[in-house]
């Protein structure tokens, strides 16, 4: 069977807001999420699972730019800097959904937006018209993962390009390392499906309902965000 790469894009809001417990977890889930994975990508013989990272605060910046097979991926901790201008990061995400860079035979990418603010660019929805500009935009597999009260639900709504997909709400330490676990395997079970011949469908519409958000418990004394 011949292997078509999934891309897997992980959008990090590292903005000041994210310091101390909320970045920690970050980076934490992210790297104890590998080696589930490689788990899914080894159970999916028809995909090859390529993962990069993209950060933003005032700036977006590529923090693993090229796509790097899970195989051979290692976390490289994400520090936080300045504020959270979220449409020049979803433009930068616009250029690497474009063909090429991306190849005209893939699977679904995965767009995994994380953050816990609210954008400070009152013109990002151009971004976000960016992404959906591009046929892969358009085919991507989304998730939205909002930490703590202040995270804008409906811009990560926007985001998620489905009203029937609900935000993942991530309070506390325990909810965001299920909800980045989540994002890390059954987002990919559902980007491996093929793609089909016509389909233009956008944002979360490509995901099956049996990948569908979790409901995250948390029934620890964590601290609540």
């Amino acid at each position: 069977m011949e292997s078509r790469p999934v891309h897997f894009i992980w959008i990090l809001d590292v903005s000041f807001s994210m310091s101390g417990e909320k970045i920690g977890t970050v980076n934490y889930a992210i790297r104890e999420a590998i080696p589930e994975m490689r788990a899914v990508a080894h159970d999916q013989p028809s995909a090859q699972l390529m993962v990069r990272v993209l950060t933003f605060s005032a700036t977006p910046r590529w923090h693993i730019a090229t796509p790097v097979p899970v195989e051979q991926f290692t976390w490289q901790e994400v520090g936080v800097d300045g504020g959270t201008n979220f449409g020049d990061a979803l433009k930068a995400v616009a250029r690497e959904l474009e063909t090429p860079p991306m190849p005209r035979r893939a699977l679904k990418p995965v767009l995994a937006l994380v953050s816990d603010g609210q954008p400070l660019d009152e013109d990002w929805r151009e971004g976000l018209k960016a992404i959906d500009a591009t046929p892969w935009g358009r085919k991507a597999v989304r998730v939205a993962i909002a930490i703590g009260g202040d995270a804008d639900r409906s811009v990560l709504q926007e985001f998620l390009a489905n009203p029937e997909l609900p935000v993942l709400d991530a309070n506390s330490p325990k909810q965001l390392a299920a909800a980045i676990r989540w994002a890390s395997t059954a987002a990919v079970k559902a980007a491996s499906q093929p793609v089909v011949s016509g389909d233009s469908g956008s944002g979360g519409k490509q995901l099956a309902p049996a990948y569908a958000p979790p409901q995250l418990d948390d029934d620890d004394d964590d601290d609540v965000w």
